[in-house]
């Protein structure tokens, strides 16, 4: 009962601030500021070399290129931690070797491993969520199913994404951008379009992985904005030199401009800031709850899919999403109506919904 309190029911941006954006072709990251460090939590990036990564997730296996984990260290009693072990590759899983490159063979999206360490692998804990999302099939047998079907289940499915790296300016971007005092994480826009936010829990976690932003994947949707658009829309904001006789006007003036500036930028993001969401947890410890979600699926809004560390109180100290394209939006609304009617193709429709993309 008590992890299911602390399911996400919505994206709240509690305790982080929002500064204004810096911008680099179609490229928007809109740095968020966290006031308060507490520094029992933290989070630090394990890298792998493989061509492939198996991961054992039960009744199932998740298939794809895996370029790194997270490792989640937290202290029970709220003291802070030591900033150590970021600089050390245990050996996770198992390596096989051939002449086509090498695979690495894993055990679950989210292990627990000695002391209060969990090993996660960020971003593809979402998508093996997202991938078995109304997917398990009938629990009747329906005379429209095959004998394969029926014996088999419903086979694999399978979505494909485009490396950071693929993103036209994104490397750039992160190259230039300054990275703020206080900052622990982004909101990543590409021609103004939200493609990820990322929240750590500390500033020294964010300036260790703020390259890993081009090791995340992305939607096809993001891919195609970022070859179209070289340019984002301008926006200017500024301060009224009519107002401004002193010093004390002048500060007032430019935190009116910040707070402005902050809001927007939220607005901008409202695709994904106060949506629905179906929430599962992944791994709960005294304080700290991690989590899988996707949006309330609408067809005609973007959707997302996402991982988050949320605090006992409600913060947030650790968020990363993926935008789902329309195609991939389609395909999981279906499944969803699907399911709901016990996938029932009889005569008069199942009463599944027609979907008009």
């Amino acid at each position: 009962m008590a992890q299911k309190r602390h399911l996400l029911a919505d994206i709240s941006l509690k305790g982080l601030a929002i500064a204004p954006s810096q911008v680099c072709g179609a490229i928007r990251i809109v740095p968020l500021l966290r006031s308060q460090v507490r520094g029992d939590l933290r989070l630090f990036k394990r890298s792998y070399q493989e061509d492939l990564t198996v991961v054992d997730v039960g009744n199932a296996s998740y298939l794809s290129y895996v370029p790194h984990g997270l490792v989640m260290s937290w202290s029970d009693d709220g003291d802070p931690l030591v900033a150590y072990g970021g600089q050390f590759q245990k050996r996770d899983g198992k390596v096989l070797h051939g002449t086509c490159g090498s695979v690495k063979l894993m055990h679950r999206m989210a292990k627990r491993e000695q002391g209060n360490q969990l090993r996660f692998l960020p971003l593809h804990l979402a998508m093996e969520g997202f991938l078995s999302l109304f997917f398990k099939g009938p629990s009747i047998a329906w005379q429209e199913y095959s004998r394969y079907a029926k014996s088999h289940g419903l086979g694999s499915r399978w979505e494909w994404s485009v490396s950071g790296r693929g993103i036209a300016g994104l490397e750039d971007a992160i190259r230039v951008f300054e990275i703020h005092e206080g900052q622990v994480g982004v909101l990543l826009f590409v021609a103004d379009a939200l493609a990820s936010a990322f929240v750590v829990p500390t500033p020294e976690d964010y300036r260790v992985l703020h390259r890993s932003l081009l090791e995340d994947f992305y939607g096809e949707s993001i891919f195609q904005y970022a070859c179209i658009y070289d340019t984002v829309a301008p926006m200017s904001c500024s301060i009224d030199d009519r107002s401004v006789e002193t010093l004390a006007d002048l500060r007032r003036g430019v935190l009116q401009m910040r707070s402005d500036w902050a809001q927007f930028q939220g607005f901008m993001a409202e695709g994904l800031l106060g949506r629905r969401l179906k929430s599962q947890m992944v791994y709960a410890t005294n304080s700290f709850f991690l989590q899988r979600f996707v949006t309330d699926l609408n067809p005609h809004a973007e959707n997302y899919i996402g991982e988050a560390i949320v605090r006992e109180n409600g913060e947030l100290e650790y968020l990363k999403t993926y935008c789902l394209s329309a195609s991939q939006t389609k395909r999981v609304y279906l499944l969803s109506q699907l399911a709901e009617h016990n996938w029932n193709f009889g005569g008069d429709g199942g009463g599944v919904e027609q979907y008009a993309g």
